[in-house]
């Protein structure tokens, strides 16, 4: 007899619901209801993918499309679509390296790769030059997770409740979300978590040092543990949108330092631009040890990833910590260097702090105006909406959240709806003042309709 299963309600909004049910139903064209049913029928099923919510057929700038040429304002996009859908700039990049040397095997070397090795160490404060590039943002976390290992000697790692850090078995292992970790037995041993920073709704949030509390509590497990070699976290959460405190991140550093702790920083979601500057740490004026780096780094086109450490880390010429068929892709490589370059020549990160005003006035005013919002943070072009049934209480507005996400849906905008409650909200780099207006008009008209 099959035992019912739990619901976890964490990093995206429920595929099993009754309201993608019903959004399924309403689909009329016949062609995508039959390639939505091949896809039912050829994938294994797992919470957040299958059932798909329509068949995308193309995408340009901010838009996904479907066959009958419906556009969606994407506004989730997996986080690859910093510099938008199709970037002409960087299939042409990609198109030239496909032409000269489309793969390396990876006991030689080509110069695209270590340009783009460079580049990511010029961007990098003080010594973090060293670099090895992967096919994905969990291999990145993995490699992190081992190099952390040979440098320190300690097995240890200390982590945050309700992180992500990728589906393999050692990142959901340092992960923090009961929706990747059910089922799957014993994890990788000698993990201790700490509660993340939250502003809002933490476990700690009353108290009057803040999150500056969250990082004593790291201190504490450190000096009760006594052989912890890494903390690993996320800079600033993605997917709920949590935005810790310059005091707090700065406390980390320098506890990490006077126990000899590595920092590692996951920035896979969020960095090249999403928060107004390269990478998210720069806002705290800290210097990790660690970067994890994925995601948006293959613009959308290429899957590509990468860890950045310091130079001394050098140390482990003996092990293979990384040793992955694409260790030196060349066209990956191609499509990270040139959305970087379209970054820096087209100025997003001004660009996008000057959207982040904007964000922030024209959200502000939507928490004044309908009670059901119950907070509004964000930084850059990262923002959420946290919808709740009654503010004194905070209680989660989990229904209402999803209907909010599928009227919006049905008017063109697609987003996530994270930790049961949250809208969260990342559109491209290059949208346009316009269509951030448009999007905002999409999402106040939902809630008005759900209020």
């Amino acid at each position: 007899m099959e035992k019912a299963k739990k619901r976890f309600v964490t990093e995206g909004d429920v595929n099993a619901s009754s309201f993608r049910e019903q959004w399924n139903e309403s689909i009329s064209d016949n062609n995508t209801k039959g390639i939505l049913e091949r896809d039912n029928n050829s994938f294994l099923h797992q919470s957040l993918s299958t059932p798909c919510l329509d068949v995308i057929e193309s995408a340009e700038g901010i838009y996904i499309i479907n066959g009958s040429g419906k556009k969606y304002m994407d506004f989730h996009g997996n986080n690859v679509h910093q510099v938008g859908y199709g970037n002409e700039f960087v299939k042409e990049a990609v198109k030239k390296q496909m032409d000269t040397l489309p793969f390396c095997p990876r006991r030689y070397t080509n110069e695209t790769a270590v340009k783009l090795a460079e580049k990511l160490g010029v961007l990098s404060p003080g010594n973090l030059n060293r670099v090895l590039l992967m096919p994905g943002g969990t291999t990145a976390v993995s490699t992190a997770l081992k190099l952390a290992r040979a440098v320190t000697g300690k097995h240890k790692i200390v982590t945050c409740w309700d992180s992500f850090h990728g589906a393999s078995m050692d990142a959901i292992s340092v992960g923090g979300e009961a929706q990747f970790r059910s089922y799957m037995g014993p994890m990788m041993p000698g993990v201790e978590r700490i509660p993340p920073p939250s502003s809002y709704r933490g476990i700690f949030s009353d108290n009057k040092k803040g999150d500056v509390f969250n990082a004593e509590y790291l201190e504490y497990v450190i000096e009760k543990e006594g052989d912890i070699g890494a903390f690993i976290a996320e800079t600033i959460r993605n997917t709920d949108v949590q935005i810790p405190s310059k005091p707090f991140w700065k406390k980390v550093r320098e506890i990490c330092t006077k126990h000899g702790v590595l920092l590692i920083l996951d920035e896979i979601p969020i960095a090249f631009g999403r928060t107004g500057t390269m990478f998210s740490y720069e806002h705290y004026g800290i210097e990790p040890d660690i970067v994890c780096l994925g995601k948006g780094l293959g613009a959308g086109i290429i899957p590509i990833a990468a860890i950045v450490a310091r130079d001394d880390f050098n140390v482990a010429d003996d092990v293979a910590l990384g040793h992955y068929t694409h260790e030196k892709g060349t066209l990956g490589s191609a499509a990270a260097l040139a959305m970087l370059q379209f970054i820096e020549d087209n100025r997003l990160l001004e660009k996008v702090k000057a959207d982040e005003l904007f964000m922030k006035e024209q959200l502000t005013a939507l928490k004044e105006k309908y009670p059901l919002i119950g907070d509004i943070r964000g930084i850059g072009l990262l923002w959420g909406i946290e919808l709740v049934r009654d503010r004194n209480t905070k209680e989660k507005a989990i229904k209402e959240s999803e209907a909010v996400m599928y009227e919006c849906l049905k008017r063109g905008m697609s987003f996530k709806v994270s930790a049961g409650n949250v809208l969260q909200l990342s559109p491209p780099l290059i949208i346009t003042r316009d269509q951030l207006k448009e999007a905002l008009s999409i999402v106040e008209t939902a809630i008005a309709s759900v209020s």
